[in-house]
Protein backbone atom coordinates (compact mmCIF):
# COMPACT_ATOMS: atom_id res chain seq x y z
CA UNK A 1 0.00 0.00 0.00
CA UNK A 2 2.83 2.45 0.77
CA UNK A 3 3.99 2.36 -2.83
CA UNK A 4 0.41 3.05 -3.98
CA UNK A 5 0.23 6.12 -1.73
CA UNK A 6 3.66 7.29 -2.86
CA UNK A 7 2.76 6.72 -6.51
CA UNK A 8 -0.32 8.90 -6.00
CA UNK A 9 1.67 11.66 -4.30
CA UNK A 10 4.29 11.65 -7.06
CA UNK A 11 1.70 11.89 -9.83
CA UNK A 12 -1.09 13.95 -8.26
CA UNK A 13 -2.48 16.72 -10.44
CA UNK A 14 -5.54 18.94 -10.70
CA UNK A 15 -8.30 18.48 -13.25
CA UNK A 16 -9.78 21.45 -15.13
CA UNK A 17 -12.78 22.67 -13.13
CA UNK A 18 -15.05 23.02 -16.17
CA UNK A 19 -14.47 19.34 -17.00
CA UNK A 20 -15.57 18.03 -13.58
CA UNK A 21 -18.94 16.32 -14.06
CA UNK A 22 -21.47 14.21 -12.16
CA UNK A 23 -21.38 12.05 -10.26
CA UNK A 24 -20.05 13.84 -7.23
CA UNK A 25 -19.28 12.06 -3.98
CA UNK A 26 -22.29 10.67 -2.10
CA UNK A 27 -23.05 11.80 1.45
CA UNK A 28 -21.27 8.77 2.88
CA UNK A 29 -18.24 9.44 0.68
CA UNK A 30 -18.27 13.10 1.76
CA UNK A 31 -18.22 11.93 5.38
CA UNK A 32 -15.20 9.75 4.58
CA UNK A 33 -13.46 12.61 2.75
CA UNK A 34 -14.03 15.05 5.62
CA UNK A 35 -12.96 12.48 8.21
CA UNK A 36 -9.67 12.08 6.34
CA UNK A 37 -9.39 15.86 5.97
CA UNK A 38 -9.64 16.22 9.74
CA UNK A 39 -6.73 13.85 10.48
CA UNK A 40 -4.06 16.52 10.30
CA UNK A 41 -1.56 18.12 12.67
CA UNK A 42 -3.65 20.25 15.02
CA UNK A 43 -1.63 21.70 17.90
CA UNK A 44 -3.87 21.91 20.95
CA UNK A 45 -6.62 19.82 19.34
CA UNK A 46 -8.46 23.04 18.43
CA UNK A 47 -9.96 21.97 15.08
CA UNK A 48 -9.33 25.52 13.80
CA UNK A 49 -11.07 24.87 10.49
CA UNK A 50 -14.45 23.85 9.19
CA UNK A 51 -16.04 22.86 5.90
CA UNK A 52 -18.87 24.40 3.86
CA UNK A 53 -20.51 22.31 1.13
CA UNK A 54 -21.77 24.12 -1.95
CA UNK A 55 -23.95 21.76 -3.97
CA UNK A 56 -27.26 21.60 -5.77
CA UNK A 57 -29.10 24.88 -6.29
CA UNK A 58 -26.89 26.67 -3.75
CA UNK A 59 -24.11 26.75 -6.36
CA UNK A 60 -26.22 28.88 -8.74
CA UNK A 61 -27.40 31.17 -5.89
CA UNK A 62 -23.77 31.80 -4.92
CA UNK A 63 -22.99 32.69 -8.53
CA UNK A 64 -25.83 35.21 -8.65
CA UNK A 65 -24.61 36.84 -5.45
CA UNK A 66 -21.00 36.89 -6.67
CA UNK A 67 -22.12 38.58 -9.89
CA UNK A 68 -23.97 41.26 -7.89
CA UNK A 69 -20.91 41.81 -5.68
CA UNK A 70 -18.55 41.99 -8.65
CA UNK A 71 -20.76 44.58 -10.38
CA UNK A 72 -21.08 46.56 -7.15
CA UNK A 73 -17.28 46.69 -6.95
CA UNK A 74 -16.45 47.16 -10.64
CA UNK A 75 -19.57 48.44 -12.38
CA UNK A 76 -21.39 46.69 -15.24
CA UNK A 77 -19.46 43.70 -16.52
CA UNK A 78 -19.21 42.41 -20.10
CA UNK A 79 -21.23 39.28 -20.85
CA UNK A 80 -18.24 36.91 -20.72
CA UNK A 81 -17.27 38.11 -17.26
CA UNK A 82 -20.92 37.99 -16.09
CA UNK A 83 -21.07 34.31 -17.09
CA UNK A 84 -17.75 33.67 -15.35
CA UNK A 85 -19.08 35.05 -12.06
CA UNK A 86 -22.44 33.28 -12.42
CA UNK A 87 -20.74 29.89 -12.84
CA UNK A 88 -17.92 30.20 -10.27
CA UNK A 89 -19.47 27.51 -8.05
CA UNK A 90 -21.58 25.58 -10.56
CA UNK A 91 -18.91 24.28 -12.92
CA UNK A 92 -18.24 21.23 -10.71
CA UNK A 93 -21.02 19.22 -9.06
CA UNK A 94 -19.56 19.77 -5.57
CA UNK A 95 -17.43 22.48 -4.04
CA UNK A 96 -16.13 22.14 -0.49
CA UNK A 97 -14.92 25.30 1.18
CA UNK A 98 -12.11 24.73 3.64
CA UNK A 99 -12.41 27.55 6.14
CA UNK A 100 -9.81 28.67 8.67
CA UNK A 101 -11.75 29.25 11.87
CA UNK A 102 -9.12 30.31 14.41
CA UNK A 103 -9.64 29.78 18.12
CA UNK A 104 -8.33 32.00 20.90
CA UNK A 105 -5.27 30.40 22.50
CA UNK A 106 -2.47 31.93 24.58
CA UNK A 107 0.28 29.75 23.08
CA UNK A 108 -0.81 28.70 19.61
CA UNK A 109 -0.46 31.42 16.93
CA UNK A 110 -3.15 31.98 14.33
CA UNK A 111 -0.73 31.32 11.46
CA UNK A 112 -0.21 27.79 12.82
CA UNK A 113 -3.97 27.24 12.83
CA UNK A 114 -4.15 28.45 9.22
CA UNK A 115 -1.44 25.95 8.24
CA UNK A 116 -3.49 23.19 9.88
CA UNK A 117 -6.35 24.25 7.61
CA UNK A 118 -4.02 23.94 4.61
CA UNK A 119 -3.17 20.41 5.70
CA UNK A 120 -6.91 19.66 6.00
CA UNK A 121 -7.47 20.92 2.45
CA UNK A 122 -4.65 18.77 1.08
CA UNK A 123 -5.96 15.68 2.91
CA UNK A 124 -9.40 16.45 1.50
CA UNK A 125 -7.97 16.49 -2.03
CA UNK A 126 -6.10 13.22 -1.48
CA UNK A 127 -9.16 11.51 0.03
CA UNK A 128 -11.41 12.56 -2.85
CA UNK A 129 -8.76 11.34 -5.32
CA UNK A 130 -8.48 8.03 -3.44
CA UNK A 131 -12.23 7.53 -3.94
CA UNK A 132 -11.81 8.06 -7.69
CA UNK A 133 -12.86 11.71 -7.95
CA UNK A 134 -10.89 14.52 -9.52
CA UNK A 135 -10.29 17.84 -7.76
CA UNK A 136 -9.13 21.39 -8.22
CA UNK A 137 -8.26 23.66 -5.24
CA UNK A 138 -8.61 27.42 -5.80
CA UNK A 139 -9.31 30.64 -3.89
CA UNK A 140 -10.10 33.63 -6.20
CA UNK A 141 -10.93 37.32 -5.68
CA UNK A 142 -13.97 36.79 -3.44
CA UNK A 143 -11.79 35.03 -0.84
CA UNK A 144 -9.93 38.28 -0.15
CA UNK A 145 -12.90 40.57 0.44
CA UNK A 146 -15.02 40.79 3.60
CA UNK A 147 -18.20 40.99 1.46
CA UNK A 148 -17.20 37.92 -0.55
CA UNK A 149 -16.40 35.89 2.52
CA UNK A 150 -19.68 36.90 4.17
CA UNK A 151 -21.84 35.91 1.20
CA UNK A 152 -20.02 32.56 1.08
CA UNK A 153 -21.00 31.86 4.70
CA UNK A 154 -17.84 32.85 6.61
CA UNK A 155 -17.84 34.68 9.92
CA UNK A 156 -15.80 37.93 10.09
CA UNK A 157 -12.76 36.31 11.77
CA UNK A 158 -12.68 33.37 9.34
CA UNK A 159 -10.59 33.12 6.18
CA UNK A 160 -10.70 30.92 3.09
CA UNK A 161 -8.06 28.21 2.91
CA UNK A 162 -9.47 27.09 -0.41
CA UNK A 163 -12.45 25.93 -2.40
CA UNK A 164 -12.00 22.35 -3.56
CA UNK A 165 -14.04 21.60 -6.68
CA UNK A 166 -14.84 17.89 -6.92
CA UNK A 167 -16.36 15.69 -9.60
CA UNK A 168 -15.78 12.95 -12.12
CA UNK A 169 -13.16 13.60 -14.79
CA UNK A 170 -12.83 11.42 -17.90
CA UNK A 171 -9.84 13.16 -19.44
CA UNK A 172 -6.13 13.04 -18.83
CA UNK A 173 -4.83 15.83 -16.62
CA UNK A 174 -2.20 17.96 -18.28
CA UNK A 175 1.18 17.71 -16.66
CA UNK A 176 2.69 21.07 -15.82
CA UNK A 177 6.31 21.90 -15.10
CA UNK A 178 7.26 21.00 -11.55
CA UNK A 179 10.03 22.58 -9.48
CA UNK A 180 13.56 21.20 -9.49
CA UNK A 181 13.58 19.73 -5.99
CA UNK A 182 17.38 19.76 -5.82
CA UNK A 183 17.23 23.57 -5.91
CA UNK A 184 14.81 23.69 -2.97
CA UNK A 185 16.79 22.07 -0.18
CA UNK A 186 20.13 22.46 1.52
CA UNK A 187 21.88 21.20 4.59
CA UNK A 188 21.90 23.53 7.57
CA UNK A 189 25.00 25.78 7.47
CA UNK A 190 24.42 27.99 10.51
CA UNK A 191 22.51 31.23 11.13
CA UNK A 192 21.47 33.41 8.21
CA UNK A 193 24.12 36.00 7.36
CA UNK A 194 22.33 37.84 4.57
Amino acid sequence: MASTVLDHLLTRSSAPIHELKEPAPSDSEITTILTAASRVPDHGKLAPWRFILYRGDARARVGEELLQLAEKREGPLPEGRRQQELTRFSRAPLVIGVISSPKEHPKIPEWEMFLSGGAAAMNLVHAANALGYATNWITNWYSDTPEGRALLGLAPAERVVGFVHIGTFDGTPLERPRPDVSALWSDYAGPWKG
